[in-house]
């Protein structure tokens, strides 16, 4: 490209570069000059005279010129130009319009525009959309920096993250994370880079900052790599996304197998939005059976947040269904992996799947749920096997279900950490369960009024469901509440507030993960 064609770019004329492309011999290597050009001096395009993106969509025409002959994703057709706009979806051709975002979501979005930044939404929420899915959550990508970002929002914007910083700006209750251009992992080579890998190959710190379309080739999945510009409220796809969502296909952006060892969480992630939105996960992007242990490596809480996406949702018995096809719930419940391919294994299947199918029909009727349930649900199988080898060797029945309920808590907390605000109500349902074989003289009345009775008792269906109980106990129990001259069962959760101690309030570390694409 020579300087006359970089001064017309520089001087905003699309018109003529359009002349220019119509007579070029290569118009393919052409347009991929041009905006790599754009990418060296990105304030190009923030120049008002492309504020309607001409330059991009010229791009986009050229697509027509692109070779079809099943190159990958990420593999440069001439191998000079890493990025290039694969297409632009006008807003008439997509259907997402303003009323479809949040006012929070529009406000962030414009705030970001109005100080004269790009303000993109992206990810999950693009996804969702174009799929017919009402979004839960908005995320907005920007090329204003975090500091930026605070600048323009003041007070109403909080810097959150060492590892992947990102901002957090709230309307009302509602908060909306912002997070810059991030550089594609890998291209970054100046002594500014703080990107930090470990010997494993896994993403520990990425604060390097990039163009938008390095942003879309470092997301996870290719329908996650999608932005909605709020400028012209036009849909931008640098990784090949359209095709995707209309195939309904989930694909990863580049080789699986280095995307998983940069994030071993996308394994799990996979699952999650293929079975949510009901797509098929693309060959090439199966989680690997040599590589799902990486999973154990993963930090124990951010591992709990994302069990809670899994099984707190109405696709849970297809989620878990999953789960247990890939071999992802072994390194995450290991204890619970072993029980269920042992002999014993099918019974204790039945146990879990019925509770999770529980917590799913309620969610969809908008009834409270508690994840406490569903580990109890989770672990009882192995709480139930410790504790029977232990009353083989001698140890009274009592001890015995307590020393096994340590034990496997102990364990697990090392995989997937459970808050204290679930162990306790979890490990209070268990330790209910023997009374129930107690129905004489008024072990009943004392049973019914407790906290933690309802829970309990719903535990107790799970148990006579899976054939662990004789179902006759179930029903008594049942009965036994109608009877008016029986107390009446404590309602609610019973969890009680905890009074907070004096002394100096502990100082939370806050530390997040990469900005989630898949939202």
């Amino acid at each position: 490209m020579n300087e006359d064609t970089k001064k017309l770019i520089a001087d905003g004329a699309p018109n003529a570069l359009m002349g220019i492309l119509s007579d070029s011999i290569n118009p393919l290597q052409f347009s991929q000059e041009v905006l790599a050009f754009t990418e060296e001096h990105d304030k190009i395009l923030q120049d008002d005279r492309y504020q309607g993106r001409p330059l991009f969509k010229l791009l986009a025409d050229v697509q027509s010129t692109t070779p079809s002959d099943g190159a990958p994703k990420d593999v440069d057709y001439d191998g000079t130009v890493k990025f290039y706009l694969d297409k632009v979806i006008e807003a008439r051709e997509h259907g997402i319009t303003r009323d479809h975002l949040s006012e929070a979501a529009l406000a962030v979005l414009d705030g970001l525009h109005d100080a004269g930044y790009r303000a993109c939404l992206v990810g999950g929420a693009v996804r969702d959309m174009l799929l017919g899915v009402a979004p839960k959550d908005f995320d907005v990508s920007t090329d204003a920096e975090p500091e930026a970002v605070v600048e323009v929002f003041g007070r109403k914007a909080r810097l959150i993250g060492r590892r992947f910083q990102i901002c957090h700006v709230r309307f009302g209750r509602e908060i909306i994370e912002v997070s810059t251009f991030r550089a594609d992992p890998g291209t970054a080579e100046d002594e500014d880079d703080t990107r930090e890998i470990d010997d494993a190959g896994r993403v520990l710190r990425d604060n390097v900052f990039g163009s938008i379309a390095e942003d879309a080739r470092r997301r996870d999945f290719a329908i996650n790599g999608l932005y909605w510009d709020v400028a012209d409220e036009c849909v931008y796809d640098y990784v090949g996304a359209s095709a995707d969502v209309a195939a309904r296909n989930l694909c990863l952006i580049g080789d699986a197998r280095v995307r998983y060892r940069e994030d071993p969480v996308r394994m799990i992630r996979a699952v999650r939005i293929a079975t949510k939105l009901g797509l098929t996960i693309d060959p090439s992007a199966e989680p690997p059976a040599d590589m799902v242990d990486l999973l154990a490596d993963v930090p124990a809480a951010r591992l709990f947040d994302e069990v809670l996406k899994l099984l707190m949702h109405p696709a849970g018995p297809e989620v878990f269904a999953a789960l247990r096809h890939y071999d992802l719930l072994r390194p995450m419940f290991p204890q619970t992996h072993a029980v269920l391919e042992s002999d014993a294994g099918a019974a204790s299947e039945v146990l879990i799947n019925t509770a999770i199918a529980n917590t799913a029909a309620r969610i969809e009727a908008g009834k409270p749920v508690t994840p406490a349930f569903i580990f109890a649900a989770l672990l009882w199988p192995a709480v139930r096997e410790r504790a029977a080898d232990l009353e083989r060797e001698g140890m009274p029945a009592s001890p015995a279900l307590s020393s096994a309920q340590s034990h496997v808590v102990s364990q697990q907390v090392q995989r997937v950490a459970i808050p204290k605000r679930f162990s306790i109500p979890m490990r209070e349902i268990w330790q209910l369960q023997p009374r129930f074989h107690k129905r004489r003289g008024r072990a009943p009345n004392r049973l019914i009024p407790h906290p933690r009775f309802r829970a309990a008792y719903d535990f107790l269906l799970l148990r006579a469901t899976a054939g662990e109980v004789e179902q006759e106990l179930a029903d008594w129990w049942t009965l036994v509440q109608d009877d008016p001259a029986t107390p009446k069962p404590a309602s609610g959760t019973g969890m009680k507030k905890r009074k907070r101690r004096g002394g100096r309030r502990r100082r939370l570390h806050e530390d997040n993960e990469p900005p989630a694409d898949d939202e």
